[in-house]
């Protein structure tokens, strides 16, 4: 009984620096998925324009932007960071903060997102594209009002899971400066041998991965009905 007292003493104690260590995450993380999705999009749609099968096939062009994406993808995230101290620093001013943070986050999730959004993109029906063309729809248009509404439901998905892996990705940036509950973890749960801590961060993650989750699955299904 003394030592639940305890944790609950403690639990309040630490409510305004878990509350500021989320608020930190919530902003890498909105801001980061915002950027990467806007970067992710243009990617995916020269991809899905320059493929072979597109409305626009360009061999040189597809390749570059397949070979570059692929290399990104490869990098673990913890070393991107580093690789990318040098740009954070000068995007920003400096390598270490919440701010900083989200250079590394959008830089290392834009090319996974434009993966998925192609994917999205290649899932549309083709004889919907064909017909498209058959009526002298010009390309932008095709990209716009056939291509989007018909993969937007599965957008939102990958929009979603992109969402949750930079969830984790900030939580990893805590650990070489990056603020957030991974610092929280790292400074006061590892470095002070804190459980507490970590109960804390740990549930605080979990519960933030579930609420996006759960929004997610409910635009994805007002959007395909």
């Amino acid at each position: 009984m003394e030592a639940l007292v305890m944790f609950f003493e403690k639990s309040l104690a630490m409510k305004s620096v878990l509350i500021d260590a989320l608020m930190e995450t919530l902003t890498m993380s909105l801001v980061s998925t915002f950027l990467a999705t806007l970067i992710g999009f243009v990617l995916a749609i020269i991809l899905i324009t320059t493929d072979k099968n597109g409305i626009a096939p360009n061999a040189y062009t597809y390749k570059f932007l397949d070979v570059t994406i692929n290399m990104l993808r490869s990098f673990p995230f913890i070393i991107l960071i580093i690789v990318l101290f040098p740009v954070t620093k000068f995007l920003v001013g400096k390598h270490t903060g919440t701010f900083a943070m989200i250079v590394p986050l959008t830089i290392g999730t834009a090319p996974f997102i434009a993966r998925m959004i192609e994917g999205a993109f290649k899932e549309v029906d083709s004889s919907v594209v064909e017909a498209a063309k058959s009526f002298g729809t010009r390309k932008f248009q095709i990209i716009f009002r056939v291509l989007l509404p018909e993969a937007f439901p599965s957008i939102i998905s990958a929009i979603t899971l992109s969402l949750i892996i930079i969830v984790g990705f900030s939580a990893m940036a805590g650990t070489v400066g990056g603020g957030g509950l991974g610092a929280i973890a790292m400074n006061y749960g590892y470095y002070r041998f804190d459980g507490i801590y970590i109960f804390w961060t740990v549930f605080i993650l979990i519960v933030l991965v579930q609420i996006f989750q759960s929004i997610g699955d409910f635009l994805y299904k007002i959007i395909k009905h």
